[in-house]
């Protein structure tokens, strides 16, 4: 007889910290370690110590600062891929600058989260980044859809912008007025959610509904408008005037 397994039948999603402050990553390792389901491996304070950490324990999910000395977050991204290719990275920050966001997740990242971030927040991302979630503070969501179309009116021109620019290719199209026309009333409130940056959780206490009914309207959302992001989900619902 097969038994489905429940999250506690699951290991431990594994993780390392990087941030060069030791009170910053002692506070987030014990916060951290309150969920069973999260487990710290391992934590480094430079980009030198990451690379060694990250190719000795092969975390599942790097929590990684971005304005650390020598070499950045940003910077290490590459590296960090190099040698935990498995591992999702996610940029944890106190920076809102729409540049670093941009290039973080031009360079690789999976999300952007501040350090401002509450502590069910932080680790409701960090679970939907191990489930493939490009996850994105709220508090950025806006700039990034400002960053975006600025990119697809050709307002930018550096190496980053150019990488980014074909998430936006189409928007605004009649393909993609078809394909908003073709959402379900509910599966609109959702775009417009996560467009306003909500999490699932979020999404599904707005409107009384089960969270694992939103995660399979935001499924058909991202399938409809034939895109693999919330991200470019977002940049549709602001550039389509949804919000």
């Amino acid at each position: 007889m097969n038994i489905e397994s429940t999250p506690s039948d699951l290991p431990p999603i594994r993780l390392l910290v990087v941030d060069d402050h030791t009170l910053f990553r002692r506070g987030l390792t014990a916060l951290l370690a309150r969920d069973p389901q999260l487990k710290v491996v391992g934590d480094a304070a430079d980009a030198d110590e990451a690379l060694r950490k990250a190719r000795e324990l092969q975390p599942d999910i790097i929590l990684l600062d971005n304005h650390m000395p020598g070499v950045s977050g940003v910077d290490a991204l590459p590296g960090l891929s190099d040698v935990a290719p498995a591992a999702r990275i996610l940029i944890l920050t106190v920076s809102e600058d729409e540049d670093d966001l941009a290039a973080a997740l031009c360079g690789g990242a999976v999300g952007y989260l501040l350090k401002t971030t509450e502590g069910d927040a932080l680790t409701a991302a960090i679970k939907s980044a191990m489930q493939g979630d490009s996850v994105i503070a709220p508090e950025m969501m806006g700039k990034l859809v400002a960053a975006y179309r600025g990119i697809a009116s050709g307002g930018s021109s550096n190496a980053a912008s150019g990488s980014a620019k074909s998430e936006v290719t189409g928007t605004g199209t009649a393909q993609t007025s078809a394909a908003l026309d073709s959402l379900s009333p509910r599966e609109l409130d959702v775009l417009r959610g996560i467009a306003r940056g909500a999490s699932n959780k979020e999404i599904a206490r707005e409107f009384d509904i089960a969270e694992t009914t939103v995660k399979i309207h935001v499924q058909h959302v991202l399938r409809k408008l034939d895109v693999s992001s919330r991200v470019h989900a977002a940049v549709i619902a602001s550039e389509s005037g949804l919000l």
